[in-house]
């Protein structure tokens, strides 16, 4: 079921516009449209929305200078909706703020799928139960607890530290260089060898099937995503 929403889409071609606001219309959201970066900003305090969708090509401005504008304006979810395939692109929009990414073209129950993700995550960030289950997987954030199938998981510190990171933010798409600032420092944060290691070792421990991640999931040169229940 979604949770119906205040949503501003800031995107400079039409159909795309279009073809948003039906299909999160059609989902009992509520749509302000933008074309502009310029328009998009005056829209902030006026609608005050919950979700932004985001093109990165605006014609007036680059998208990727409206992320950290948007987060200080407003307490709203970001996600980027670009044609920009590129690595870069996807690691820089994250590392500035943006909550996901999708890619053009995209599938309209996918990002269906990335809203409510993100406003599931805005309710537990205003003091939802701080317990996520994923599987056989209980990661108990209050307690600092992880259970598989009933049995407690002894964890090493820095995998505690990056399973609680992104069971803070379930299926979120968190950097590399997000995940290292937060769980080893600033200093550590081109260190993505460190994360791998943490990461093969969580899957170890955690997944049915290692070698097939089903609870951690790499996002290919961007970061890990932790898929809940």
């Amino acid at each position: 079921m979604s949770i119906p929403a205040k949503i501003l889409v800031i995107e400079d071609d039409p159909a795309i516009r279009r073809l948003l606001r039906v299909t999160l219309e059609r989902a009992g959201h509520a749509v302000a449209e933008a074309s502009t970066a310029r328009e998009g900003q005056s829209l902030l305090g006026i609608e005050k929305p919950q979700v932004v969708l985001l093109d990165l090509g605006l014609p007036d401005r680059d998208g990727l200078e409206l992320v950290q504008l948007i987060k200080g304006q407003v307490q709203a979810t970001v996600i980027v909706v670009s044609a920009r395939e590129e690595t870069a692109e996807k690691v820089a929009a994250l590392d500035l703020g943006a909550d996901d990414y999708l890619t053009k073209p995209f599938d309209t129950e996918e990002l269906l799928a990335r809203v409510r993700a993100g406003l599931r995550h805005r309710l537990d960030a205003r003091g939802a139960e701080h317990r996520v289950e994923a599987g056989e997987v209980v990661i108990d954030l209050d307690r600092r607890r992880v259970t598989r199938a009933g049995e407690e998981v002894h964890l090493a510190p820095k995998e505690y530290g990056v399973l609680a990171l992104l069971a803070q933010r379930p299926d979120r798409v968190l950097s590399h260089a997000q995940i290292l600032r937060e769980v080893w420092g600033p200093a550590q944060a081109d260190r993505v060898e460190y994360l791998r290691i943490v990461v093969r070792a969580l899957r170890q421990k955690l997944e049915a099937d290692p070698a097939r991640p089903a609870l951690i999931v790499n996002e290919l040169g961007v970061g890990y995503r932790l898929r809940p229940e």
